[in-house]
């Protein structure tokens, strides 16, 4: 059944009101209804009121009600059909598709059009509703297509300039992007219901862009010519030359529209850029040094991304910056590394050095391979200051030069980025352990330079800023035991001689050191502080103890208990002491071991200092001195002329000793004594007076001890008590492994105790030291396996 049979019935059905409507109401709307089917016959000429969707048939409604007659309900709705169908004129098509011929025709010849637009798209509209629009479209199709190919002969001529061929293929497109334009909006009604509808056809745009590509952009040789322009103008503007960017631009986005770009443009242009740069890179490593090589680089990539924003398609844009990256960096890497980066780093050039990591950073490996230069360079540097030994004086502050130089580099021009840092470290464990225990050494008596009363040149903040970069330098260390070793003996000397610049500087230092190695690596250096602190209470104690006794001296005695496993061993040494010194030494030794039963003394006379009362022309002088220099002068109120050897006989100090202590009494600053004859050796046949007309506007006078130089044999002795120290601890690492595994073969037991072991050792000399505890027991060779050890309870 119809739909105008199933609301027919739908009406009919809708109620006993509707079968009672009078014969009259039927009759008038019948005549209605014929009224409307007359206007609409009449209306035949405007067939824009047609729907295009109907089946030839008409709806006529009519809502009946009598208004007028109060509490009429009653609707009734009336729908008949066509009583014919509505005819077209005579050559309606031919009329029609003449008249927008005639209309695009003038749009593709820039003449004016005779008719309207409403008009023209009000004609499309009638074809389309007419069941034309199949015939319209490939009318249309043929129209532009013979339009496009009338304009290919203007390409074909071979003597024409190629900016004159470039400017007359963009007129050529804008043209035609405009008439298309123009073209689409006439015909739109076409588009948007035919096209629609068929989606294996064209749009209009897409039709005219397609008879385009077809018959004028893939013509090879238009094209090739197209293509080549192209790259002479890109190939002039990169080497500096004025062009016409808007051209540029605008006819590689016909291309991209066309959807020709990749194929016909952008291999040939990437090839192009990969010649020039690549003979370009090559000639600039020759002749450019790094730093303005690094420039270049930077601006060419700037310009290729100027080139990306104002002509080129995005999609070239990885390829072409990938390619100059390659050409310029890539294949230069090494080169340019071994030619600047050194003297990059010498500079430093922190710029320079900031411009190489963002470039480098954009290659694959770049980084990889600056960072090895970059530990290359660390190891090649750090070890000439290390291994040569005329610059043991400077070393440890070269090294803290040439760290922070390296941090600032780190920090400022690589981002701090951590492979860099974790190279950095492990280039300055590797140099800084080439020369096994000596900067070990050095860093220790750098830390003393600092730490004593004589150092001015630092304020207490900057002191604690060096001590934190003197311990980034000790964690490098592998002997840590050796810095142990010499900080100790200079700690002590520093702590006895009064010659710290700060009690907080010291415990500061102390702090940090048992931060980074724990409290069993400071325990002694705790220990001699609590000494220090124990002696002033036993100072205050004995004191009182002399003033209780009413024994009066003009001998003010302080004396330092020392615990022996705390301080460094110092030699015994027996001098001849004045008997008033002697005596006092002795009461405090009965007043000491009867508050302390079985403990036994020592004196160490070459830690002893003394404060003298001196008589001068000029007037009473103070002479801070030390014992022996004491020793020395206190024989000059006995005579005025003394020889060497009387000097050495009546002290019994040590004839080197002897020596530089005359050295420094009339040779120094404060010449207290003469020597005769006169000169800086003294010789045995020397004879000394004390000088009676010294002058110096001080009061008291500190005269310093000259410190001999350290010899070799005692930094031998120090090197040897440390390496006793290490076979105790060998021994140890090793009973204690042996004890808690049982049995265990050589190989393990060897890598058990690289592991525990915090000292550089040999696997000869861990050999040596498992042959010494079989000798005495402690372990023994499996009698099966000889390569493997067992314990011995």
């Amino acid at each position: 059944m119809s739909e105008l049979a199933k609301t027919q019935d739908l009406v009919e059905e809708g109620g006993n009101q509707c079968r009672k409507r009078s014969h009259t109401n039927s009759e008038h709307c019948t005549k209605r209804a014929k009224l409307n089917d007359m206007s609409s016959s009449e209306k035949n000429a405007s067939f824009s009121i047609l729907n295009p969707n109907s089946n030839g048939s008409s709806i006529a409604l009519k809502l009946a009600s009598s208004m007028t007659k109060p509490g009429a309900t009653a609707k009734k709705l009336v729908i008949k059909n066509f009583k014919s169908k509505p005819n077209l004129p005579e050559n309606y098509q031919e009329t029609t598709w003449s008249k927008l011929r005639e209309a695009v025709i003038a749009i593709q010849t820039s003449k004016s059009i005779d008719y309207s637009l409403e008009e023209l798209y009000q004609a499309v509209e009638n074809m389309c509703s007419h069941k034309m629009a199949s015939q319209l479209y490939v009318n249309l199709t043929n129209l532009v297509e013979g339009h496009v190919k009338s304009n290919i002969e203007q390409f074909l001529s071979e003597s024409m300039d190629r900016q004159v061929f470039l400017k007359r293929m963009n007129d050529c497109w804008k043209a035609h992007c405009r008439q298309m334009i123009m073209i689409r909006s006439i015909f739109l009604y076409l588009d948007r219901t035919y096209v629609l509808q068929n989606p294996s056809i064209h749009s209009i745009w897409d039709m005219g862009l397609d008879l385009f590509r077809h018959h004028i952009a893939m013509n090879t040789l238009i094209q090739t010519r197209t293509v080549d322009g192209l790259l002479l103008l890109i190939e002039r503007e990169r080497g500096g030359d004025s062009v016409d960017i808007s051209l540029l631009k605008s006819l590689l986005r016909m291309l991209s529209d066309l959807q020709i770009y990749q194929d016909a443009f952008e291999h040939k242009f990437l090839q192009a850029t990969e010649r020039l740069y690549s003979a370009e890179g090559q000639r600039l490593m020759r002749e450019l040094p790094v730093p303005e090589y690094l420039a270049h680089v930077e601006k060419r990539l700037r310009e290729e991304h100027e080139h990306l924003l104002h002509y080129l398609d995005p999609c070239t844009k990885w390829q072409l910056i990938h390619s100059v990256e390659r050409q310029f960096l890539s294949e230069h890497l090494t080169g340019i590394l071994s030619k600047g980066l050194e003297s990059l780093m010498d500079g430093p050039r922190l710029h320079d050095l900031t411009t190489l990591y963002n470039l480098f950073s954009r290659v694959k490996d770049g980084l990889t391979e600056l960072c090895n230069h970059f530990n290359a360079y660390i190891k090649k540097k750090g070890r000439t200051i290390v291994i040569e030994p005329e610059r043991d004086k400077t070393m440890v502050g070269e090294l803290l030069e040439f760290k922070e130089q390296l941090d600032n580099i780190v920090t400022g021009c690589f981002q701090r980025n951590d492979r860099f840092l974790y190279s950095m470290r492990e280039a300055f464990e590797f140099f800084i352990n080439q020369r096994q225990n000596k900067p070990a050494e050095l860093i220790a008596k750098f830390v003393d330079l600092k730490l004593r009363a004589g150092n001015k040149e630092a304020t207490e903040e900057e002191l604690e800023r060096l001590l934190d970069k003197i311990m980034v330098l000790f964690r490098f260390i592998h002997g840590k035991d050796v810095f142990e070793a010499f900080y100790k003996k200079d700690l002590a000397k520093r702590l006895l001689v009064g010659k710290s610049a700060s009690v907080d500087a010291e415990k500061s230092m102390l702090s940090k050191l048992k931060q980074e190695c724990g409290g069993g690596f400071t325990c002694k250096l705790e220990g001699m502080f609590k000494d220090m602190e124990l002696s002033k209470d036993i100072n205050v104690t004995y004191k009182q103890h002399l003033a209780a006794s009413q024994e009066s001296s003009s001998l003010d005695l302080s004396v330092y208990i020392l615990t022996m496993g705390f301080w460094p061993t110092y030699p015994p040494v027996e001098i001849r002491l004045p008997a008033e010194l002697t005596r006092h030494q002795d009461h405090f030794g009965k007043f000491y071991l009867a508050k302390h039963s079985g403990r036994k003394l020592q004196w160490q006379p070459t830690l002893g200092h003394c404060v003298l009362r001196a008589h001068f022309a000029q007037g009473k002088k103070e002479l801070q001195v030390s014992l022996f220099q004491a020793l020395v002068l206190l024989l000059f109120n006995d005579g005025d002329n003394l020889s060497f050897e009387d000097l050495k006989a009546n002290t019994n100090i040590e004839e080197g000793e002897l020596r530089r202590t005359l050295q420094s009494l009339a040779c120094g600053k404060a010449r207290v004594v003469c020597k005769s004859p006169r000169g800086r050796e003294v010789a045995d046949t020397d004879t000394f007076t004390f000088n009676g007309d010294f002058v110096n506007k001080l009061f008291r006078i500190k005269i310093n001890q000259i410190q001999m130089k350290e010899t070799s044999e005692e930094q031998k002795a120090t090197e040897e008590r440390v390496f006793h120290d290490r076979q105790y601890q060998i021994d140890a690492a090793i009973v204690r492994v042996m004890k808690m595994r049982k049995a265990l073969s050589h190989n393990l037991l060897i890598s058990e105790l690289y592991n525990q072991l915090k000292f550089p050792v040999k696997p000869a000399d861990l050999k040596k030291r498992i042959e010494s505890l079989i000798d005495r027991d402690y372990m023994e060779r499996d009698k099966d396996n000889p390569n493997q050890y067992n314990y011995v309870a």
